[in-house]
């Protein structure tokens, strides 16, 4: 009898176990409950924006996903940087897509945010997915993307080389855009990959059914600025089952309003806000 017994909860055991297993994979990193907080280039408020070191500090504090923007260089190499000129976060200056990355890379990309982290390099993505792997979450925008889907094709190449989608649907890699065409493009190519429209309002944000209706073809959530949002519109979105992540948010009243609010996300400079 008790021979049946053990057998019986041994099966039971390895049942329940595979059960936890499915489950588990299939859960989206963007289904959490919790707000999720994306480190905005990095820990920016603390380490150069898109550097190595602004994205080590995220990661050291928990963040759940480190942001990069994108950008392509004249030799069609993908780099991490907000400005389509080097100017504000570099020593040099021009056009990243009149540069090439030999050139870009001599440039100082620390001392613009303090003197003595001079000597730190612009940073490409493949240097950022070497150095961080899978143990950190990407939210990647593309940037200025007007060059024949370039950046889309180089982008999905580079996260595939690197096994970074191979359970895509997870949301371990996200994608934002204020390009619909570019997202509708990733999402050509790899149809597992979340995507967040980005938008941005001058007032208070609104939206209508028809274009929720547009946006959820394609996109699983979208990226709006903070002040604009409103309860109205987050519960609209949110009926249509669409993620709203709130940009960007650096102190602490702002983002418990947004909490209230219910929006799923909130970019941030500030890693003090992690917690």
């Amino acid at each position: 009898m008790k021979k049946r017994y053990y057998i019986f909860f041994s099966i039971l055991f390895i049942v329940l176990s595979i059960i936890m297993i499915i489950n588990k994979s299939d859960k989206s990193i963007l289904d959490s409950n919790n707000l999720l907080m994306i480190a905005h280039r990095g820990a920016s408020l603390h380490a150069p924006e898109h550097t190595i070191e602004a994205y080590d500090l995220a990661r050291e504090n928990k963040a759940d996903y480190i942001e990069i923007d994108l950008q392509m260089t004249k030799d069609n190499e993908l780099i991490a940087m907000h400005d389509e000129k080097v100017d504000r976060t570099t020593n040099g200056t021009g056009k990243i897509s009149e540069l090439t990355l030999n050139h870009i890379k001599k440039l100082d990309a620390g001392k613009w945010f303090d003197r003595e982290l001079n000597g730190l390099s612009v940073a490409t993505l493949e240097e950022i997915i070497q150095k961080f792997g899978t143990d950190v979450n990407y939210y990647i925008e593309t940037k200025y993307p007007k060059n024949n889907f370039k950046m889309e094709k180089l982008l999905i190449k580079t996260l595939r080389e690197y096994e970074l989608l191979e359970n895509a649907s997870q949301g371990n890699v996200v994608i934002q855009s204020f390009s619909e065409e570019s997202l509708r493009k990733i999402k050509e190519l790899d149809d597992k990959i979340p995507l967040i429209q980005l938008q941005g309002y001058d007032e208070i944000a609104t939206i209508s059914k028809n274009e929720l209706e547009h946006i959820n073809n394609y996109a699983v959530g979208i990226g709006v600025n903070s002040e604009s949002i409103t309860k109205e519109f987050v519960e609209k979105v949110s009926n249509q089952g669409i993620l709203v992540h709130a940009y960007t948010v650096n102190d602490l009243s702002e983002m418990n309003r947004l909490k209230e609010l219910g929006v799923n996300g909130i970019f941030t400079d500030n890693k003090d806000l992690y917690k």
